[in-house]
């Protein structure tokens, strides 16, 4: 993949300029696609690794200098990928304000502290519970599955592809937020943050109750109570910062808090198209019962697939209608099918785009069934 995602960045290069623009973009989204797996893989790894050189240390009660510069280090990946995938995933939507190095990195600080907070939690309880804790880690993990579950993701190609996309990002869930469904996250962040909250203080209560007096001295324990708090409360401190003050669609608390930010457009004209996206999203948008009869709510919001700020709906985009390139028309109203058809509707394309596109000087055009005039979209919604 990295090799892939080199060749494709010498191509946006080297490509004619009515080309150029189509390699960026896959070279944009198959690098958000290594961060993603980037990120899984050291949540998989690395944090585990993280909890259990800790445990060991609260039980021997003493750190050995290897010891603590790899525990260090595994902190710190977890950290790093997630600002990390935040900030890919933000450049590579160009409806969406990129952001800045300064908001990264005050992100990075914001899961730094909070997963440190979680991680000696952990450890604490382990290092006298460890039957218990393995009890507690696979009942908090069942609960965040099934919730995003409930909040039907749209990351994958088939059902039990996103199923076990859910248990994966259930373990990330053990740890730290990471916003997996388009819409209002506030709340939802809110409410992990209780949680976890509430697991941590009493994990850490547990553990001041029942350590073992020979090992550890009051002094020790007490310190290491306050280094829980003590973090949390700073991991929580850079998160208001970077809401407040760095979030790329600007403060969350404000009269201009909102959503994405849309570039300038046309007002609409008569007899156009109006379902136009002017770059690809990273899949098909799923949907639910009630967008399907035509309802308003989740569908109004923008499409990312891990979007972490709510979004008014886009003023509708118009151009001119086109006659000259391919198109592709497809025997189905654009948005009125359940989802898992999207998903193969999206694989059957994928190949038949690419072909056009390399026999093609333009894009091609996808036309859906309406019952009027039929609707444009003025570059493949496919995953890149």
């Amino acid at each position: 993949r990295y090799l892939r995602t080199l060749y494709l960045g010498l191509q946006s290069r080297w490509q004619a300029e009515h080309r150029r623009r189509h390699f960026y973009w896959r070279m944009m989204f198959e690098s958000a696609d290594i961060s993603m797996l980037r990120l899984l893989e050291t949540f998989l790894k690395s944090a585990p690794q993280l909890v259990l050189q800790l445990s060991i240390m609260v039980q021997q009660n003493s750190i050995e200098p290897l010891q603590g510069l790899s525990a260090s280090a595994s902190l710190v990946s977890l950290a790093w990928m997630i600002a990390s995938y935040q900030k890919v995933l933000r450049d590579s939507r160009e409806d969406k304000m990129p952001m800045s190095y300064k908001g990264a990195v005050v992100q990075i600080l914001w899961h730094l502290f909070t997963i440190a907070a979680r991680a000696i939690a952990f450890a604490l309880f382990a290092s006298v519970f460890q039957l218990y804790f393995g009890i507690f880690i696979v009942t908090h993990w069942c609960i965040m599955t099934f919730w995003i579950i409930q909040g039907e993701t749209d990351f994958c190609m088939s059902k039990w592809e996103e199923i076990i996309y859910n248990m994966v990002v259930g373990i990330i869930y053990i740890f730290c937020w990471f916003n997996v469904k388009e819409g209002r996250s506030r709340y939802r962040m809110c409410i992990y943050y209780v949680i976890t909250l509430s697991e941590n203080a009493a994990l850490t209560v547990l553990w001041f109750l029942y350590y073992d007096r020979k090992t550890t001295s009051d002094f020790d324990a007490l310190i290491l109570v306050c280094v829980v708090s003590s973090s949390f409360a700073l991991g929580i401190f850079f998160m208001f910062i970077y809401y407040c003050l760095l979030h790329p669609n600007g403060p969350m608390f404000g009269p201009h808090s909102g959503g994405c930010i849309f570039r300038q457009r046309p007002a609409p004209v008569p007899g156009s198209p109006t379902d136009a996206v002017t770059s690809p999203p990273r899949s098909l948008p799923r949907t639910t019962g009630g967008e399907r009869e035509g309802a308003p709510g989740e569908r109004d919001s923008c499409v990312p697939v891990f979007q972490v700020r709510p979004c008014p709906p886009p003023a509708p985009a118009a151009r001119a209608p086109r006659t000259e390139g391919p198109v592709i028309r497809i025997d189905l109203p654009r948005k009125k099918y359940p989802a898992w058809d999207a998903h193969f509707i999206d694989r059957r394309l994928r190949k038949t785009i690419l072909a056009l596109e390399y026999a093609s000087p333009t894009t091609p055009r996808l036309q859906y069934r309406t019952p009027g005039a039929p609707q444009e979209v003025l570059e493949y919604e496919t995953t890149v």
